[in-house]
């Protein structure tokens, strides 16, 4: 498949390598020719030197055959301009933009990109590694709006359901429970037992309701 990539700093420079190593064909495109330094020396993908607001810089790079753009310079305002003309004048079938300042993600969002927050997500990451963890995440959908997480339930919660566990918490939704090695739907009528394996999709604020619902039989 055929891909551009709009900023080569150290999140191009790495989609790139990874992108190349795959087996796709990757054009790099940056404003700063030094930049491209930044590329691994097994890249074997085009360099285009310009600025990716004009369009003959875009044409040089490909546009009109791209499978996928990604926007990924350090300017939100850039990659939405860019990710729009993809889309809206190219017609890219897949374009994904980098969200840099989590102040302007809804404007990013509200032209309906895929868009990609490292310092929202790595926020909440770090976050839950400082308020203690009793789940830990296991997928990530989208910028971390909803996650799976997995999590052991403690002898406290032997012999309750899910309702027990969750009753009123509408930011969670069981996924699988899994006893002795064996993975099991979690139906209204299964009574958990304690080592029991939850896995449990949920939006943040849900997880921090289940988490304080599995401390609450402790005090």
């Amino acid at each position: 498949m055929n891909f551009i990539i709009v900023g080569c700093g150290r999140l191009g420079s790495e989609l790139a390598r990874r992108l190349n190593q795959s087996g796709h064909t990757v054009v790099v495109v940056d404003q700063n020719k030094a930049a491209f330094e930044r590329l691994s020396a097994d890249f074997r993908g085009r360099t285009v030197h310009g600025e990716a607001l004009s369009e003959k810089v875009l044409e040089r790079a490909g546009i009109k055959e791209a499978d996928g753009l990604a926007a990924v310079t350090n300017s939100d305002t850039l990659n939405a301009v860019v990710a729009h003309a993809a889309r809206v004048i190219y017609q890219v079938p897949v374009v994904v933009c980098r969200n840099y300042d989590p102040r302007r993600r809804p404007l990013l969002e509200a032209f309906g990109f895929y868009v990609v927050s490292s310092t929202a997500w790595g926020a909440q990451r770090i976050e839950e590694l400082l308020i203690g963890i009793t789940s830990r995440a296991v997928f990530s959908a989208g910028n971390g709006e909803v996650e799976v997480y997995e999590l052991v339930l403690p002898p406290e919660w032997h012999g309750c359901t899910w309702a027990d566990l969750c009753s009123g918490n509408l930011g969670t939704l069981p996924v699988a429970v899994t006893r002795a090695g064996r993975a099991m739907i979690v139906t209204p009528d299964l009574k958990f037992e304690a080592g029991d394996l939850l896995n449990v999709s949920a939006t943040f604020e849900g997880i921090k309701i289940l988490r304080a619902q599995l401390e609450s039989r402790k005090e």
